[in-house]
């Protein structure tokens, strides 16, 4: 098999970057791999040739819908066929998308890791032969990497349950312990981990020490050479002069970008909390060289691959060193000279912190989350599979069922939806509780063509069936919802053949059809869930995460003001062992050694607020929540941190007088200025 010629084929290129041939040769001879490639080094390339010598489709999970929508674009442009099945999509485009995966004209199929809970994505994929899992910034599967997302731990499970043969795992930031913990999970060979090396010659590091008064207008200094230099020499060429600058809160989001603005930089804001149009337009516009700065938080990058981007400047701390490497990363991806600028001090230590702090859930929430389950499980009362369950399905005397929609159980528990999803599967590993199957609660339909007409397109026992699916259904107006227990008492008809015909239906654009509600059903193993000092477990994890995150930030204060080369440390710190010592391109090696500190001594970067006006603005906030949530220390804490959780948001506790009050403070210090109060 000729690769390159296919290479030059289907991509145009005449030769391979470092480990992609090793990688496709490996996975072409069915050897699952795990690639750790730096960031703009055509990991992608790996699954995208491979994909084309596999017989049947390849299914890709990708974390961020930015980072499909820029795959398929990329493989469009090449003429190969690929597709995603995503939020974006109306219910004809993914009947059609469903189509072409079945008849075998996609090749690649890209779908987040929340998809696998969908019924009806999971019923249609385990009809579908699948050469290659790839799973897109790996490092998500690991407890002990930075972007940890609890859903990605289940891959490996959906990996068996679908018989798919082969695996490839793509990451950028992989420390010694991440890259082991990855392979593990998928039982891939220390022999095929390819790893080319972390370490960029043309990334330059500055970390530039700077007092907050300072750090605005430094900004616009150093942006105004940045561009100066990057418009000197991308003259005789297309290229843009184009920059990112990263902050820590949507709110200095929107200001760093007024105060660039006003200042005569072409500069737009960029966060989560702007609708998804205007997400959109902000990054083609960056992407088309209409916008020259983008002022953003982590919210802006993952999707992002511009080649030309000159720079990147932290005005705030990042949340690790891997958040660090993979945001210096989006620089100078096509391989020129580009500076990786740090404006830095100890000022925004303690906002980065309350970001850790506001994940660890309340030990009596987590108590509220078990008594839930004693008191909302119930035995079985039918076949499992009339759900469409999956092989988890292994029931024993002492087990029953639970089922939780995951928005309605954040909110009455008040823990966030990422740490409620990190203590289910905590309890999974505890063999607490299995994953059954996922349902949607709620289906609805609309006929697209008159009833009769549709059931005159059918014989026999199926129009017999569809017409019980018509006749029980229930419509309000001319929408109509099934009534899968009607048609399982009366038909024997099992809720997967329901929704199978109803897909058929809407396939064929006879019908319109609706889902929603995502529920989960897990089996409760009892004997496990009522063991003694089980919250007190959870809440042990949660409080000895919590102290290594807080760790983790102090790893990167520490990173950024070592007295030998950043290049060389960073790419250690991945465990890449072939970087030069010392790289002559960072402000260390300049001779530059940082040291961080706080713009004003402590105690006098804010004024508290009085003690008379904390244990008002205190009295005010328990008054609002009375009834409605415990008023622990922690939860006080959080009201003056201004950390939002469920139930502030469900009270209009952030409009309350106080909300946010000590959000410069470090959170131990507000939890210590709570404390006293209750002493006196």
């Amino acid at each position: 098999m000729e690769l390159i010629a296919s290479l030059k084929q289907y991509f145009g290129f005449d030769q391979f970057r470092g480990g992609q041939e090793q990688t496709i040769r490996q996975l072409i001879q069915g050897q699952s791999s795990l690639a750790i490639f730096p960031t703009g080094s055509g990991k992608s390339l790996c699954y995208q040739l491979t994909a084309l010598h596999l017989p049947n489709v390849t299914l890709v999970v990708s974390p961020l819908l930015a980072l499909m929508k820029d795959q398929l674009g990329f493989l469009a442009s090449k003429g190969i066929a690929a597709a995603s099945i995503d939020s974006t999509l109306s219910g004809e485009q993914s009947q059609q998308v469903m189509a072409d995966v079945r008849s075998g004209k996609i090749k690649i199929l890209m779908v987040s890791v929340e998809r696998f809970k969908n019924e009806r994505f999971r019923q249609f994929i385990n009809a579908v032969p699948i050469s290659m899992l790839v799973v897109d910034e790996a490092h998500c599967i690991s407890e002990w990497g930075h972007n940890f997302r609890p859903d990605y731990l289940k891959l490996p499970v959906y990996c068996q349950e679908l018989n798919i043969p082969l695996v490839l795992l793509l990451t950028a930031t992989a420390t010694k312990k991440v890259k082991n913990d990855m392979a593990a999970k998928f039982a891939i060979q220390p022999e095929h981990i390819i790893q080319t090396g972390f370490y960029r010659a043309n990334l330059d590091l500055t970390v530039l020490p700077v007092a907050e008064a300072e750090k605005s207008q430094i900004l616009v200094q150093t942006i105004r050479q940045q561009l100066a230099l990057s418009a000197s020499n991308t003259a005789h060429s297309n290229a843009s002069a184009a920059g990112i600058v990263y902050v820590t809160l949507q709110h200095s989001a929107e200001r760093v970008a007024a105060y660039l603005h006003a200042a005569g930089v072409n500069a737009v804001a960029y966060h989560a909390g702007f609708d998804s149009e205007k997400r959109q337009q902000i990054q083609n516009d960056f992407m088309q060289g209409r916008t020259d700065v983008v002022v953003a938080t982590i919210a802006f990058g993952m999707g992002i691959d511009k080649s030309d981007i000159r720079f990147v400047i932290h005005y705030d701390l990042p949340k690790s060193i891997e958040n660090y490497s993979q945001e210096i990363g989006r620089a100078g991806r096509d391989g020129q000279p580009s500076n990786c600028i740090t404006l830095a001090n100890l000022d925004g230590l303690n906002t980065v912190e309350n970001f850790v702090y506001g994940d660890t859930p309340e030990l009596s929430a987590i108590e509220f989350l078990l008594e839930n389950i004693r008191q909302e499980s119930k035995p079985s009362t039918r076949e499992a599979s009339n759900k469409n369950t999956s092989s988890f399905n292994n029931t024993t005397a002492n087990t029953t069922e639970w089922e939780l929609q995951v928005v309605g159980l954040s909110n009455a528990s008040n823990i966030r939806q990422l740490p409620l999803k990190t203590l289910l599967v905590q309890l999974e590993m505890m063999n607490v509780i299995k994953p059954m199957y996922a349902y949607f609660a709620e289906f609805k339909y609309k006929f697209l063509q008159d009833k009769d007409v549709i059931l005159g397109m059918f014989e026999g026992e199926r129009r017999e069936f569809l017409h019980a699916i018509f006749n029980t259904s229930h419509f309000k107006k001319v929408w109509g919802a099934p009534d899968f227990e009607a048609l399982f008492n009366s038909y024997n008809a099992e809720r997967g053949r329901v929704i199978t015909a109803l897909d058929y239906l809407a396939e064929k654009q006879l019908i319109e059809l609706e889902s929603k509600k995502m529920t989960e059903v897990f089996q409760v193993h009892q004997d496990a869930l009522n063991q003694m000092e089980l919250a007190q477990t959870l809440h042990h994890y949660f409080v000895d995460k919590e102290e290594k995150e807080i760790k983790r930030i102090a790893s990167l204060v520490r990173f950024f003001e070592l007295d030998r080369c950043l290049s060389s440390n960073l790419a250690r710190y991945f465990d890449d062992q072939k970087a030069p010592l010392e790289c002559g391109h960072c402000s260390v090696c300049r001779g530059q050694v940082a040291k961080l500190e706080y713009s004003q001594p402590l105690g006098q970067q804010i004024s508290w607020p009085s003690d008379a006006e904390l244990q008002q603005f205190l009295q005010g906030f328990s008054q609002q929540l009375a009834g409605k949530a415990d008023i622990s220390v922690d939860i006080q804490c959080r009201f003056l941190a201004g950390i939002s959780v469920p139930v502030f948001a469900r009270n209009k506790v952030r409009q309350l007088p106080g909300f946010g009050s000590c959000e410069p403070l470090r959170y131990e210090d507000i939890r210590q200025k709570i404390n006293s109060f209750s002493r006196t």
